[in-house]
Order: C-alpha cells, then sequence, then structure tokens
C-alpha cells in the first residue's frame, strides 16, 4: 500500500508540474528581441515555439542554437512552425495546438522608411496582424487562459507633445509604421476591455544589439567603424545628425521593456539595465569587427 501510495503522489506531483509549466508562442523569433526572449524564457524552463515565415533563403541564424543541439542534431524545448501574421488559419491553427500560456507577439514590418513604400503590407502585418493573433485566440477559446504581450513603439508619439514621453502622452505617429501600430494598440486595449482578457502593451523604444538588422542606423555605425578599423572602409556618411533617440540594449528590453519615462519601472518593478550606453556601442563594434574580418562583404 505504501507503494502505491508513493507512486500515485509521484505521479500527482508529476502532473501539477506540468500543469504549471509555462508554454509561450513568439512571434518574430528570428528577430533581434525575439531571438534574446526565447533565450531569456528557455532559461526559465518555458517551452517556447517561435513562428517562422517561410523564405526561400534562411533567416534562423539568430536561434539555430536554441532549437536544435549542434553536437546531437536533437530538438530541445523549443520549437518552429511556419506561419505568418497575414494568415488567419493558419494562427487559429498554431494557438490551437500548442495551446500557450503566453504569446508576445514582436512580428511586424518595422522598418519606418519601408513602410512609405509598402504602406498597404505594413498595416496588414502590423495592424491586423495583431487582430487576427487576438481573434484567433478567442476562436480557441483562451481569453480567460493566455496572457497577450503587444510590442509597442515609441513611433507612436511621432511629433513628441513633451519629453519624455511617458504612457499619458498623446499619441501622433507620423509614418503608415507608427499608424498600423497604434490600431494594434488600441485593439490590445479594445480586447482586454471588452473580453476580460490579459492584453498588453509595451511602449519600446530604440534598442540595439549585435543581432540588429544592418539595415538600422546603429548596425550601419558599428559596421563601418568596424571596417575602418580593419582598413576596408576610409569613410562613412549619415543623414540627419540632430535626430535624438532613447537606445538601450535589446537584452535589457526583452526582460522589463523600458518606455520613455522609466520611472515607474524603477519604483514599481525594480527595473534597471545592465548594459550601459558605451558597453552596447562596444560590444557592437567588437561583433562587427569579428564579422568584418572572416567577411568583409557582409
Amino acid at each position: 500500500m505504501a507503494q502505491s501510495s508513493d507512486a500515485a503522489n509521484v505521479s500527482s506531483a508529476l502532473n501539477a508540474g506540468q500543469k504549471k509549466r509555462k508554454v509561450a508562442v513568439i512571434t518574430g523569433i528570428t528577430g533581434q528581441d525575439g531571438s534574446y526572449l526565447a533565450e531569456f524564457l528557455l532559461a526559465k524552463g518555458y517551452e517556447v515555439h517561435g513562428i517562422l515565415r517561410r523564405s526561400s533563403s534562411f533567416n534562423t541564424g539568430r536561434i539555430e542554437h536554441l532549437y536544435q543541439n549542434p553536437q546531437t542534431h536533437t530538438e530541445g524545448n523549443m520549437k518552429l512552425h511556419y506561419g505568418d501574421l497575414t494568415d488567419s488559419t493558419c494562427l487559429v491553427k498554431i494557438i490551437n495546438q500548442v495551446k500557450p500560456t503566453e504569446i508576445y507577439n514582436l512580428g511586424a514590418q518595422s522598418h519606418v522608411k519601408v513602410s512609405f513604400d509598402l504602406a498597404e503590407y505594413t498595416a496588414n502585418v502590423d495592424g491586423m496582424g495583431t487582430l487576427r493573433l487576438l481573434d484567433a485566440i478567442k476562436t480557441c477559446g483562451l481569453t480567460n487562459s493566455v496572457k497577450f504581450y503587444q510590442a509597442s513603439t515609441s513611433e507612436l508619439y511621432g511629433k513628441v507633445q513633451e519629453i519624455p514621453q511617458k504612457e499619458t502622452t498623446p499619441f501622433y505617429p507620423r509614418s503608415p509604421y507608427g499608424a498600423a501600430k497604434l490600431y494594434a494598440y488600441w485593439i490590445v486595449v479594445n480586447f482586454r476591455e471588452a473580453y476580460n482578457m490579459f492584453a498588453v502593451n509595451g511602449i519600446l523604444f530604440n534598442h540595439e544589439s549585435p543581432r540588429r538588422g544592418s539595415n538600422f542606423v546603429t548596425r550601419k555605425i558599428s559596421r563601418s567603424v568596424a571596417k575602418i578599423h580593419l582598413g576596408q572602409l576610409d569613410s562613412f556618411s549619415l543623414g540627419n545628425l540632430d535626430s535624438k533617440r532613447d537606445w538601450g540594449h535589446a537584452q535589457d528590453y526583452v526582460e522589463d521593456y523600458l518606455q520613455g519615462d522609466s520611472t515607474k519601472a524603477y519604483q514599481t518593478l525594480g527595473w534597471k539595465p545592465k548594459v550601459t550606453f558605451e558597453e552596447l556601442v562596444k560590444e557592437m563594434v567588437n561583433s562587427d569587427v569579428e564579422l568584418m574580418k572572416n567577411n568583409p562583404n557582409a
């Protein structure tokens, strides 16, 4: 009887552990933020599922070390699913299959300048894509069990009304990207209020790292400095030198998303950045120096 009782207790404990395990779905997992967030959650014992767009070229370089052990070629606690924020059917299928406890919507067409050339696409992905995810949660009957995080942007403020910006600062987007993200912001608020869903927005200001896309200004600077250091380049040009931004490290942001006025994060959450601006610059330049040594045309 004692053995039977012990076995029952072990079984009960295992079942309880399985119930408590957190399962996260991340859109944009192959990007800068998605890759750091996946690392962060896996380290905390999460099961992580990433939504990956089909592409003719490999774009999983930032996360290959996470979803497959290079020594054994076996899958770990991270799995990838082909999907797209423009396809509501696939989103419903993935969410219904995975039954996540948390969803992080980091996927977007995030280049402001490109959004003027691809305004409709940007609205479809960044704005309507958020609605499709929220509606998929509702369709799958998970409104009471899923926590939804929407990666919003300081581009909501656009023509700034006050400095620094905070949660009560009026929005004034000045690009198709900002306008699409503004729709996403308010549809998250709407679902939270209409369906009592745990759905929140995190307004992100500029955050960088060695994983930042090469078409962004910070990587242009760090790559060019690396080339000059290696004798591969004499000079480089930039546009508006008077532009000002609040920059941080992406690793800090995925742990506690920084807002323009971070007083509340300091006081309420006890958050503070781990990486200084100088350390961020040094890390990015050193990373690009190594990259240019191995591949000057990268």
